[in-house]
């Protein structure tokens, strides 16, 4: 299943893109997608404990089963001022 990415502000320039697109097996949850990320994107494995997740418009954890049609989006902390 061939899952979109989109990185958003400074994961753009670490992941070298703004968006890729990740294959993982059916019944994948984020976790798996998530490893399979980082062995292509390595900088972005070292924001992976204040990576926001989202699919669709809906924040996931690790734990959300991926399905065909999903659109994930990595976002840093967020920042306010």
């Amino acid at each position: 299943m061939m899952i979109p990415v989109t990185f958003w502000s400074y994961f753009a320039e670490l992941a070298g893109c703004a968006e890729t697109v990740v294959t993982v097996s059916d019944g994948a949850t984020i976790e798996v997608f998530l490893k399979q990320l980082y062995t292509s994107h390595p900088a972005l494995a070292e924001m992976r404990r204040s990576t926001l997740i989202a699919v669709g418009v809906e924040y996931q954890d690790g734990e959300y089963v991926l399905k065909a049609g999903d659109r994930v989006s990595l976002f840093p902390p967020v920042q306010g001022g």
